[in-house]
């Protein structure tokens, strides 16, 4: 998302939206899925002002590792185990959070209300982000021939296009009778077709499409599956070999691969690549997730509060590394990238996002993430 690596501008990922979840026979308060910060109602009415800690815990702590592999970025570069560490949390922060987006899009079908709350929950703040992104890097990145285009979505708002697009399509996929290895097949196919351009980042919303897919077959047992005590054990030995094998893989791989924003031949690479390389980060980006989920608290937290405006922290944080690296804060002061600079780097980024995702932010930024359009939808005919 930094101004160095081209993929790094497109960088990305923001609080998944969510749909309204239908209580099932049989589901308890206590596990049933909490209403989203964004566009969203209650489960049921017996739970409308319950919340399950666990996916907020889920989204904020995503958000961290967002905003800290962004703060990386710049400073990385003289750095194996900084750019090692950059590539296993890029291998799944993102993954993670669209799968939950996924999960919680299960009920959509197109009805008016949740047509509605997708046009003010991921449209509008589309528009309004990618217009004063794309300013601020006109004045403030002194970049006079930077256009405003909301066909070509530029840093981080290229999820909300994907969560637009994966969410409005969830009644096909719901209808399939095997819609993951269709999505997989998509993806690989996308993966070497240089010809799909850049328009709505469609590389990336068909790449990643597989999560958002797999996150609407899950269940809330699934989830119960990976909080295991065995499946945290379990995790610890993966971490440890993804993070070496991330580290032999610095000097060999493209961290392009990780953020799916081109194809195998855009990054010059053989078209089969891309068909082999897909499945493999699917795989890997499945595992470390389910290694990451085992290891989020299922309790309240002192941040689980937090997890409500992680679309807020989302949105904004790119405006603070975006200022920094404008005013050449990571050129003028060299040692951000010793060791002891990207632990400072990754505290304030940790900090200064956490302060981003506060109730009082939240509520700052509601008529922008929530807005109130009622005057531009019909009223719902009464029922007779």
């Amino acid at each position: 998302m930094f101004h160095a690596p081209n993929a790094f501008r497109r960088a990305s990922l923001p609080s998944a939206t969510r749909e309204k979840e239908p209580r099932r026979q049989g589901m308890s308060t206590a596990t049933a899925p909490p209403p989203s910060p964004v566009a969203n109602r209650p489960p049921t009415a017996t739970s409308a002002k319950k919340r399950d800690p666990y996916f907020d815990n889920i989204k904020y702590l995503a958000i961290v590792l967002v905003a800290v592999a962004h703060a990386w970025e710049p400073v990385m570069e003289g750095s194996r185990t900084a750019r090692a560490l950059y590539m296993v949390a890029y291998s799944f922060h993102m993954p993670a959070f669209i799968l939950v987006s996924g999960y919680f899009s299960r009920s959509f079908d197109m009805s008016a209300p949740k047509v509605k709350r997708l046009v003010t929950g991921v449209a509008v703040p589309y528009i309004v982000f990618e217009t004063a992104y794309s300013l601020f890097k006109r004045y403030a990145g002194d970049s006079p021939d930077q256009p405003i285009s909301l066909t070509d979505p530029w840093f981080l708002t290229w999820f909300l296009v994907a969560l637009f697009v994966w969410r409005i399509t969830t009644p096909l996929w719901q209808a399939l009778r095997h819609p993951l290895p269709v999505a997989l097949v998509i993806a690989v196919l996308a993966s070497f077709s240089p010809e799909i351009g850049n328009d709505l980042d469609l590389q990336r919303v068909l790449q990643f499409l597989p999560f958002f897919v797999l996150g609407l077959r899950l269940r809330p047992e699934h989830f119960q599956l990976v909080r295991r005590r065995e499946v945290r054990m379990l995790s610890l030995p993966l971490f440890a070999g993804a993070l070496a094998c991330a580290y032999w893989a610095v000097p060999h791989m493209d961290t392009g691969w990780l953020y799916r924003s081109n194809s195998a031949p855009e990054m010059g690479a053989p078209w089969w690549m891309g068909a082999v390389t897909t499945p493999a980060l699917f795989g890997i980006a499945l595992l470390l997730t389910i290694g990451f989920l085992s290891w989020v608290p299922s309790r309240s937290t002192w941040f689980t509060v937090l997890g409500a405006g992680t679309i807020c922290g989302y949105l904004l944080h790119g405006f603070l590394i975006k200022a920094a690296e404008y005013a050449g804060v990571f050129d003028t002061f060299a040692w951000l990238a010793d060791p002891g600079g990207l632990v400072l780097v990754s505290l304030v980024a940790a900090g200064a996002v956490t302060l981003l995702c506060t109730p009082p932010v939240r509520r700052a930024l509601r008529p922008v993430t929530e807005p109130d359009m009622d005057w531009a939808f019909r009223r719902a005919a009464p029922r007779t």
